[in-house]
């Protein structure tokens, strides 16, 4: 096997690492693969920064046409990424129109309400970790009713109340029914955004 091709089959598998670690990203975050796989992903990136480094060097002295693969390669990860973060990006979803936040001490809740009646609740914890939950939510005066709820647990209830004075969204009711408006820690969420 020729240093040549050698150099093709290590950015390949550089790149295939490099694609598969940022995946991870939809799975918890990829700083906690990091910490669990350091292992197998340290090398993966020293790899994929050499092969790149290999890559520029050789498009510069002998051209495209002459360092196809490695070329194409790292082209499809660059294209992965740019695609990725596209789709993340604000881009494509509706018109933010109210977030809050709710911090923990481990773990931050940002929920998004837009303009379509779509929301998320954005998770980012301890060590890197994150999540998204998608929902659906309808207003009824300052009341937040989830239709499909945001969340895979009874820690955020189907109901909230939004207390534009306060700055708030209130989480918890008392015995007789009626929300609790006092901002007490974590029952309520800290607006963020509020575009009405």
């Amino acid at each position: 096997m020729s240093i040549k091709q050698t150099f093709q089959i290590l950015t390949i598998i550089s790149v295939i690492g490099m694609i598969c670690w940022n995946i991870t990203d939809y799975f918890g975050g990829m700083i906690i693969y990091l910490l669990q796989y350091w292992i197998v992903i340290i090398p993966i990136v020293i790899l994929y920064l050499i092969t790149l480094i290999g890559t520029i060097t050789k498009l510069s002295k002998s051209g495209i046409k002459a360092n196809k693969l490695i070329f194409g390669a790292h082209l499809i990860f660059i294209i992965f990424v740019l695609t990725t973060n596209l789709i993340e990006s604000e881009i494509f979803k509706s018109k933010t129109v109210l977030s809050g936040t709710l911090k923990d001490d481990l773990f931050h809740y940002t929920l998004v309400f837009r303009e379509d009646g779509t929301c998320e609740n954005e998770v980012n914890g301890f060590l890197g970790f994150k999540d998204e939950y998608d929902g659906k939510y309808k207003m009824t005066g300052d009341t937040i009713i989830f239709i499909v709820k945001p969340y895979d647990n009874d820690f955020i209830p189907d109901t909230l109340l939004l207390d534009r004075k306060q700055n708030a969204i209130f989480l918890n009711k008392n015995k007789n029914g009626d929300f609790n408006t006092e901002k007490e820690w974590l029952n309520h969420f800290e607006l963020k955004k509020n575009y009405r």
